[in-house]
């Protein structure tokens, strides 16, 4: 039916037909939002370079050709030019190994801890003690374990997204209410299946939660982990910016992890909204 053929419909006392302007408003509104604060930063930032607030800062257009020179080359052909997808792919293989391997420890570790009391009683202290070191103290621990390369890399990475996964899983794990188990026990529900049909889905949201944030930390330790001596990777570029004094190159290498690291995170969030469509209060 065309929009043409609904505007003929008879209006239905007390029902106000959408109007087609509107629909589309709201449909674009989330998009338009989003938009703005990025457009005030960028119209600071030409102003501030078209100023000379600072001579540091490459302009927005400076940082946009070198983008396009660092993706497929062919402006400055210099060492980095073109290497883009070889440096992301690199950085993607520790970040997503990394956060994997923090996932297959954290989730049944937070699981049992929020679960058992023994395990509680057992790991939490020690795991409490240890969570507040930062990753970039473990750096020259790793490089001694693990030395130069990849693999420190990936161990600081797995490191900084294995407390976020831990702590939303006990969290999800101890918030479940009581009264479920009750209702599941008079459905005949008992014993370890209460586990798998009453607390592993009341956990769902919060374990999801820690799974982004912990994502989100693992793109924010990969800089520190390829500090490491690690030829390839966006750390290393960054890193190997600041070395040469290349402005442009760390912006860029800036630009694309957070663009990396917002697609990481929304591909979490279509995950858990699929997966917990059933529960009214999770929005992604």
């Amino acid at each position: 039916m065309t929009i043409a053929e609904t505007s003929q419909l008879p209006a239905v006392a007390g029902v106000e037909r959408p109007s087609p302007g509107r629909s589309a408003w709201a449909r674009l509104k989330p998009a338009v939002l989003a938009l703005i604060v990025p457009a005030l930063l960028l119209l600071f930032w030409q102003v501030a370079t078209r100023l000379r607030w600072t001579r540091l800062i490459p302009s927005p257009y400076e940082v946009a050709e070198y983008m396009v020179d660092f993706a497929v080359g062919g402006i400055y052909d210099d060492a980095f030019s073109g290497t883009l997808v070889t440096h992301l792919l690199a950085s993607m293989s520790r970040v997503y190994g990394g956060f994997a391997l923090a996932a297959l420890f954290a989730l049944p570790i937070g699981l049992m801890i929020g679960r058992l009391p023994t395990a509680r009683m057992l790991l939490d202290p020690f795991l409490q003690v240890m969570r507040p070191i930062p990753v970039t103290a473990w750096l020259p621990l790793s490089m001694i374990l693990f030395g130069l390369g990849p693999r420190s890399a990936f161990a600081l990475v797995c490191l900084g997204a294995f407390y976020p996964i831990l702590l939303n899983t006990v969290f999800g794990v101890r918030a479940v209410d009581p009264k479920l188990f009750e209702a599941a026990s008079m459905l005949g529900c008992q014993g370890n299946a209460q586990f798998f049909k009453v607390v592993l889905p009341a956990a769902l949201p919060s374990i999801f939660t820690g799974l982004r944030l912990g994502l989100g930390l693992a793109w924010f330790v990969i800089v520190v982990g390829e500090m490491t001596g690690v030829p390839q990777g966006l750390g290393a570029v960054i890193m190997d910016g600041r070395t040469l004094s290349r402005t442009e190159l760390v912006i860029c290498g800036m630009i694309i992890i957070g663009i990396a690291g917002y697609i990481s995170d929304r591909i979490v969030v279509t995950i858990g909204n699929h997966l917990l469509r059933w529960s009214p209060t999770h929005h992604g």
